[in-house]
């Protein structure tokens, strides 16, 4: 017999938290609603897992960072879920969804229908086995994605006191579990191909404070290269990794952050796809009336640039989610809600540094503040100049307000006369929007 749902919530991830929260402000009725989680957990602040779960003093740890804490909200514990009337499947993997028939098969074999779906299955880790990097299975091998990957990372840790890790990958996984890596007095080197780590994001003016920061820690960086092998000990356990160029680093521990890709498969040629995501409309509705895609894997409108993205970030999985149970509810009630107006923003905070990004990272670009790495308190940032607007703004080591000032200016994007002039105004600038 299939388990019957007025809303299914498929993924337990931080978007399906923040939609149970919505849901039950929108006066969902004990016994509508239920999510399925192929982890064994209620839905947790997935950033804690690189940051303070690693911790060598006092760590993070369940049930102190459920959902909704990360954005200063009520903690949702599991009898939070019970007290609603919102049923959690957890330890439970869909394999198979029939949009058709508004069905979902776990791998156990249970069958869950539904009147409304919220895919929120979010992104999976690529893996260096993926491409058939030789080695790439051993022991002590370590990809960050769930609450179980940091537990193992931890028990890893603390076996190989004052070991040496290597870390694979310059992105957002790649600098903060370097910097939690060497917390732990453990001997980290980075290796990533790109000429400046977080490329994606920062410039070269901005990577180059960051790598001066982690190398006065005594972060080893090595740029350039890839990772093309693995070699073990007779326990199965990685040894050394070996590198394109030649070199070949001893290793205890190995890290590998290289990106994740959105989890899309079930519902491929079910739903129209785009920019390597589930197409929906401004309220997260795909071009299937009754089916929405929230988080990761959502490529949704962004108003205020006039194109489709898709964003791999938590602030929008929190707020896509919202936005979605919103939608459903009203149209429900034949009502409408806002259109989603998304202003992009990433964060990120290792050792005692704290960044904040908002908006778009094109155009021209111009550095303000103090960037030396040895300052005592480095604060500095950096604007993005396109078509005479200020689209971007980049802030280390601002207050609250400061931040806040760096957002209004990417939502506002204020004309700019005098990019020198810019520069010299620097954080002032954005005061004054």
């Amino acid at each position: 017999m299939a388990k019957t749902f007025k809303y299914i919530i498929v993924g337990g991830g931080v978007a399906a938290g923040y939609a149970a929260r919505e849901f039950a402000k929108q006066g969902v009725k004990p016994g509508e609603l239920a999510i399925i989680s192929k982890e064994a957990v209620a839905p947790y602040e997935r950033p804690a897992l690189s940051k303070a779960y690693l911790f060598p003093e006092s760590p993070a740890r369940l049930p102190g960072f459920h959902v909704c804490v990360g954005s200063g909200g009520e903690r949702l514990l599991p009898e939070w879920y019970t007290e609603k009337g919102i049923e959690l499947i957890l330890s439970t993997e869909i394999v198979k969804a029939d949009l058709a028939t508004k069905s979902l098969i776990s791998a156990s074999g249970e069958t869950f229908s539904y009147q409304t779906l919220i895919i929120a299955t979010g992104s999976t880790v690529i893996r260096l086995s993926d491409f058939g990097v030789e080695g790439a299975d051993a022991k002590n091998i370590f990809y960050l994605r769930e609450i179980d990957d940091a537990d193992k990372l931890y028990e890893a840790i603390k076996a190989k006191k004052n070991g040496k890790a290597v870390v694979v990958g310059g992105g957002y996984i790649g600098l903060e579990l370097s910097a939690v890596l060497k917390l732990n007095n453990i001997d980290v080197t980075m290796v990533y191909p790109e000429p400046w780590c977080m490329p994606r994001l920062f410039t070269a003016d901005i990577a180059e404070f960051y790598e001066g920061y982690y190398a006065n820690k005594g972060i080893n960086i090595i740029k350039g290269t890839v990772a093309v092998g693995f070699t073990s000990n007779s326990d199965g356990e990685v040894k050394e990794v070996k590198l394109k160029d030649g070199r070949v680093l001893e290793a205890d521990i190995v890290v590998v952050g290289v990106g994740g890709r959105p989890q899309t498969a079930l519902f491929k040629g079910q739903v129209e796809e785009d920019k390597a995501g589930i197409k929906t409309d401004s309220f997260f509705k795909t071009n299937l009336s009754d089916v929405y895609a929230v988080g990761d894997v959502a490529t949704f409108p962004l108003k205020l640039y006039g194109e489709l993205r898709r964003v791999e970030h938590v602030d929008h999985s929190r707020k896509s989610a919202e936005q979605a149970v919103k939608a459903i509810k009203a149209a429900e009630d034949g009502k409408t809600v806002e259109e989603y107006d998304y202003l992009p923003y990433f964060y990120s905070r290792a050792f005692d540094l704290s960044w904040q990004f908002y908006g778009d990272n094109v155009g021209d670009t111009v550095l303000f503040g103090d960037n030396k790495p040895t300052s005592a308190k480095p604060k500095f940032g950096s604007y993005w100049i396109k078509d005479g607007k200020v689209v971007g703004a980049f802030l280390e080591g601002g207050t609250p307000e400061e931040n806040s000032a760096i957002a209004k200016v990417a939502r506002a994007q204020p004309p700019v006369a005098d990019i020198d002039q810019l520069a010299k105004e620097g954080l002032s600038f954005a005061s004054k929007i």
